[in-house]
């Protein structure tokens, strides 16, 4: 979904987030949650699938219509000093692709998804990044099985281990939980993206916090990126 803002905004950066009017009317009442996939000529660009009312009813806005939108929201991926992993799982790479784009032939990517019909904008990701693992949990397109299968084998080489790279990660919270799990006492820095699901998106309605180090945070306004390590995985 492609959107151009009728007033002035500040200019969102990889990691952050807007809340969107979903329908023509009031039904959804809440706005929705949706990562900034790519920004550009004063255009804002969305990635979703369709599976609940929410996205149903954005699937039948059409061009012309105005909707409501908040943002951009949340705080940001810290930036890559030079080469970095980004680790996708299905929808997550709508968060990882602006960030593919500000650094390009940077990423080691390895992207994972149930199957090959979930493999969204694979084609620009492979331009833009440097290197591409992909599996499918069906093994319908390259290797079958989990991405963090791959991604630890990779933690582990040799040539990891000589030069550690940040790592950056958005998906299901089965993953994000593994990929905690493998880093487990390495030392490694590893940013997250959650997927929380949010009322206001403003820090008001505590509808969305999470469990870490330090206490309660707000995915909406402490998040959504937060150092893999911090989170408390319930």
């Amino acid at each position: 979904m492609s959107v151009r803002p009728l007033s002035e905004m500040s200019i969102p950066e990889a990691g952050q987030f807007f809340m969107l009017q979903t329908g023509k009317t009031y039904d959804p009442l809440l706005k929705r949650p949706f990562s900034l996939f790519r920004y550009q000529n004063g255009i804002l660009q969305f990635l979703y699938r369709i599976r609940g009312k929410g996205t149903v009813c954005m699937a039948e806005i059409q061009a012309g219509d105005v909707m409501q939108i908040i943002g951009p929201l949340g705080n940001v991926y810290p930036s890559p000093a030079g080469d970095f992993i980004a680790v996708s799982g299905g929808i997550g790479i709508a968060s990882l692709f602006s960030l593919l784009k500000k650094y390009p032939n940077k990423a080691y990517l390895f992207y994972g998804a149930r199957n090959c019909n979930e493999l969204l904008m694979l084609d620009e990701a492979k331009e833009l990044a440097k290197e591409v693992c992909i599996t499918t949990d069906d093994g319908t397109v390259c290797r079958k099985g989990l991405i963090t299968g791959p991604l630890k084998e990779h933690i582990e080489s040799a040539v990891f281990t000589k030069k550690p790279l940040p790592i950056y990660t958005c998906g299901p919270t089965p993953m994000l939980k593994e990929i905690a799990r493998i880093l487990n006492g390495s030392g490694l820095n590893c940013f997250a993206s959650l997927e929380e699901v949010m009322a206001c998106g403003v820090g008001a309605c505590l509808g969305c916090v999470v469990k870490t180090t330090s206490g309660y945070k707000r995915v909406c306004k402490e998040g959504p990126v937060f150092n893999i390590k911090d989170i408390i995985w319930e």
